[in-house]
């Protein structure tokens, strides 16, 4: 007996329902489920969020669209989509602009996506997100399939309802002032960026950060320049119970030495010339919640001492009083210095030192985030396409290569100027605005960058080491075989761990295996 075709792609999600699967995992087998379905070029589930759609998981795209934020007002196609409860298909000829154009893996000569299906995800009678599916071939998709999507979505909804219903009383708790907080911002509130990774040292901070924020220790976040500091302190406060009290930043090394004592606990009328009346400083403004001290490493000693009263005794006087205010307040500090080195040098004290790094927070520079770099890339293009009204900004797989290879000193920060700079490179080289804008290798600038190849270093014993290529597709070819083979020795030749591994999808790592002569 012959099985329907719909019904065979179903009972596996069905099955799905009673395990115990990472979220990953379960949406990877969810896309890879609906391609077998309705064969297309490219799937994506959303989720929504106020005004933002955030990829959860995609199937055929470039792998930076995880880091992308599509903000509705920016993208009409998904308001259509979220605008009726039925699937939509979208004629080949319509004027909306699609999201994905540019973005579709292994088609770089051909941008435009031409046939376009999609429908809302609903739980609990509200909207929660979209499916997305998308060819490069106009007529891909019938009637039928529209009946069929719209079944699969009704399980797909189960499948993510069954997925946030294995999350613990924590996790929901969180996810809620997530969602709380989110909402906020939408009513007008001062937006907070977000941490955007899936690499292990990712969720290893992540998991960190989780760990700490529910206490009310304070938090000393140690990393390099430019590797988001202030986002770990922002991200350790809304996930805190103090997240509904204000979190009040100040940058001790942007403040005259001469004023950062005033500005951290206030002063009265006549403490010094120009003090025209009271003020209350940082500490007042934070009572109840948290308190960012950016740089700590740059306070002035003197300073220093009477921060570790307040931290000792929660008590403060303002500069030129005798008066005593009581503050509740937590402190989180980050630095780019060693703090340990700083007290040996006497340069910090020792007993202040102790007192902020109760829990010390090491944020991972980004060249130890692997393909985070391309999600990280997929945020500030999607940034800087609504900045520039392009219809789409993408990068090109060599420029891709590149970045994976750049050493990252500035981190997160270089990454973010790098790619403006290079949107203004490429459109200036351009005879006239492109439709869909491709950042290759030369508009990012990385300089001269070492050999490709030479990145990665042998892990099998004796193994020679693969030589410098001159040639840029062959060097990056070979840093894919590299990266390939090295994936699976450590997935001992499972082939679909090392596509989890490596962020792509099995059947393009068979393919491209098969192209590197790997198979």
């Amino acid at each position: 007996m012959t099985t329907h075709p719909l019904l065979q792609a179903l009972l596996p999600l069905v099955d799905d329902l009673s395990r115990e699967l990472d979220e990953d995992e379960r949406y990877r087998r969810l896309l890879s489920a609906l391609r077998a379905l309705i064969p297309c070029d490219a799937t994506a589930l959303l989720r929504l969020e106020g005004d933002l759609l955030i990829p959860l998981a995609v199937d055929g795209l470039s792998p930076d669209t995880l880091g992308r934020r599509f903000t509705l007002a920016e993208h009409p196609r998904f308001e259509v989509l979220l605008g009726d409860r039925r699937p939509t298909r979208f004629a080949a000829d319509s004027d909306l602009p699609d999201p994905y154009d540019g973005l579709v893996e292994e088609h770089v000569g051909h941008l435009e996506v031409h046939d376009c299906l999609g429908c809302p995800l609903f739980i609990d009678d509200r909207p929660w997100g979209l499916i997305t599916l998308d060819s490069m071939e106009p007529g891909s998709f019938a009637q039928s399939d529209l009946d069929n999507l719209e079944a699969f979505a009704r399980l797909a909804a189960a499948s993510v309802k069954a997925n946030d219903r294995l999350l613990s009383l924590t996790q929901r708790a969180e996810a809620e002032r997530q969602l709380a907080a989110r909402f906020r911002e939408v009513a007008g509130q001062a937006a907070t960026a977000e941490l955007i990774g899936q690499s292990p040292a990712h969720k290893r901070l992540q998991a960190e950060i989780d760990t700490v924020a529910g206490s009310d220790l304070t938090v000393l976040i140690e990393g390099e320049t430019g590797v988001g500091k202030e986002l770990v302190a922002q991200s350790i406060h809304r996930r805190s119970p103090r997240a509904g009290k204000p979190l009040i930043s100040i940058n001790c090394a942007a403040l005259p030495e001469q004023l950062v004592e005033s500005e951290l606990f206030g002063h009265v009328r006549g403490a010094f010339t120009g003090a025209s009346g009271e003020r209350s400083g940082k500490f007042e403004l934070a009572d109840g919640g948290t308190l960012f001290l950016d740089e700590v490493g740059e306070l002035p000693l003197p300073v220093q001492a009477k921060l570790l009263r307040v931290l000792q005794s929660g008590q403060l006087q303002r500069l030129g009083s005798d008066r005593e205010h009581r503050v509740d307040v937590r402190i989180l500090a980050a630095t780019n210095r060693d703090l340990a080195e700083e007290v040996r040098a006497g340069r910090f004290r020792a007993d202040l030192y102790h007192r902020l790094s109760v829990y010390p927070l090491q944020v991972p520079p980004l060249r130890e985030r692997g393909r985070d770099v391309l999600l990280l890339a997929g945020h500030f293009l999607e940034q800087n396409r609504a900045r520039f009204h392009l219809r789409g900004l993408r990068l090109a797989a060599e420029a891709q290569a590149a970045l994976l290879g750049h050493a990252w000193p500035g981190n997160v920060r270089e990454l973010e100027h790098l790619l403006g700079r290079a949107a203004l490179k490429a459109m200036a080289r351009q005879p006239e605005r492109p439709r869909i804008l491709s950042l290759e290798t030369c508009d990012l600038d990385l300089g001269p960058a070492p050999a490709v190849p030479q990145l990665i270093t042998s892990e099998a014993p004796g193994e020679p080491a693969a030589e410098a290529v001159g040639d840029l597709r062959l060097a990056v070819d070979a840093y894919q075989r590299q990266l390939i083979q090295a994936a699976l020795r450590r997935q001992q030749d499972n082939w679909a761990a090392a596509a989890r591994e490596l962020g792509v999808d099995r059947a393009n790592l068979h393919r491209l295996a098969t192209r590197l002569g790997l198979k």
